[in-house]
């Protein structure tokens, strides 16, 4: 592979196929990494949940952002706040866990904004309420404190 050019796919369009940590942070060529979540994989709402709570556990937050992702853009337009929302929630953890404090708390705030209209309905079994409760608390201790670790720190998806 040229590494000083764009990886690219064969559609031409950008790929970075440089291995990441469970952090989503990119590592020099070469270097063992974590297995990166396929892109484009349309699941229903509870294998969603299920792989997604999974890379949560495991410490994984920027993966569990792409399962998000993919339900987001592949889920009915109803339901697009909710994943987008669930997403930022693993970004927001993502970058709290990376040490990026403000921009840590600001995702897991905005976050849990995007899931506020959702609370009442709870739906596919999310805890909605209680991941927001979650992700405004961590956002305050963000701001105020250390990184946090990931894995610890994984919310309950479900109720």
């Amino acid at each position: 592979m040229n590494e000083t050019r764009r990886d690219r796919d064969a559609e031409g369009r950008a790929r970075n196929a440089r291995p990441r940590d469970g952090l989503g942070r990119p590592l020099p060529y070469g270097t063992p990494g974590v297995e990166r979540q396929p892109e484009g994989v349309v699941r229903t709402p509870p294998e969603s949940l299920r792989e997604a709570q999974r890379l949560l556990d495991a410490g994984m937050p920027f993966h569990a952002h792409e399962v998000f992702e993919d339900a987001w853009k592949s889920g009915p337009e109803d339901e697009r706040e909710l994943w987008r929302g669930l997403a930022q929630l693993a970004v927001g953890l993502t970058h709290s866990a990376r040490g990026n404090t403000a921009g840590g708390a600001r995702l897991l705030r905005r976050g849990a904004g995007a899931l506020a209209p959702f609370a009442a309905s709870g739906p596919h079994g999310i805890a909605v309420a209680g991941l927001s409760d979650w992700a405004r608390e961590l956002a305050g201790r963000v701001e105020a404190g250390p990184t946090v670790d990931a894995a610890a720190e994984a919310p309950r998806l479900r109720g």
